[in-house]
């Protein structure tokens, strides 16, 4: 703040703020400071990316598409940047195109572990259980401590039938991560498929106290 009073023309001032309020789970302020060094820089791209990033969190995706959008055309080589509009494409219900967006991120760069583990989510929304778990082992050999490439991976492995073995990937995911909300949610799905409804509510529960946006399912 004192910064942005001393020199108010800075655009990179606005933008750390802006990263600042976003990681304070403010991202409506994020976005007002994000909009300042825009206006200030049009060519921004870190603004921008930031400015996605926060738009997602809003639920905005399609704003947030237009913006990774001035990033690539701005880095056509930027791997995040492919990824977090395939975030926002899955988000809108297109799987198919965020897939082809998380393609290019792993292209530009093959050990983007994150660009895997979307990859993978993406690929259990289409089906494909299999591809899933292939992208999910590439996640974990690149990166051990990946919390959500382990759940995935659970995901993908219940609807193939191995409950047990997607529920030992749950656990992992939970040890490495305990407040990763989508792993209780899928470890509570397994549960219930296996008939422990008390253990299956208890992991629903836990997920939804993490992420108010995980309700726990009708039995």
């Amino acid at each position: 703040n004192k910064a942005v009073e001393l020199d108010p023309q800075n655009d990179m001032i606005f933008s750390n703020r802006g990263n600042a309020k976003y990681a304070l789970n403010d991202p409506q302020g994020a976005i007002a400071d994000f909009d300042k060094a825009t206006e200030l820089n049009p060519k921004y791209a870190d603004a921008y990316n930031g400015r996605g990033n926060a738009k997602i969190d809003l639920g905005d995706y399609q704003g947030a598409i237009d913006d990774y959008n001035i990033v690539i055309e701005l880095r056509p080589q930027d791997a995040m940047a492919y990824s977090n509009r395939g975030v926002a494409k899955v988000a809108l219900g297109d799987p198919q195109e965020g897939i082809v967006d998380y393609d290019k991120a792993i292209k530009l760069d093959p050990k983007f572990v994150n660009a895997y583990t979307s990859r993978g989510a993406a690929k259990v929304d289409l089906g494909d259980f299999q591809g899933a778990i292939i992208d999910c082992n590439i996640a974990i050999e690149l990166n051990p401590m990946c919390a959500k490439a382990f759940s995935n991976r659970g995901a993908a492995k219940h609807m193939l039938g191995k409950n047990q073995e997607a529920i030992a990937d749950c656990n992992i995911a939970i040890e490495l991560n305990p407040k990763y909300a989508k792993a209780y949610y899928v470890r509570g799905t397994v549960r219930r498929a296996l008939g422990d409804e008390e253990g299956a509510m208890k992991d629903f529960i836990k997920a939804s106290r993490i992420d108010p946006s995980l309700h726990p399912p009708d039995s």
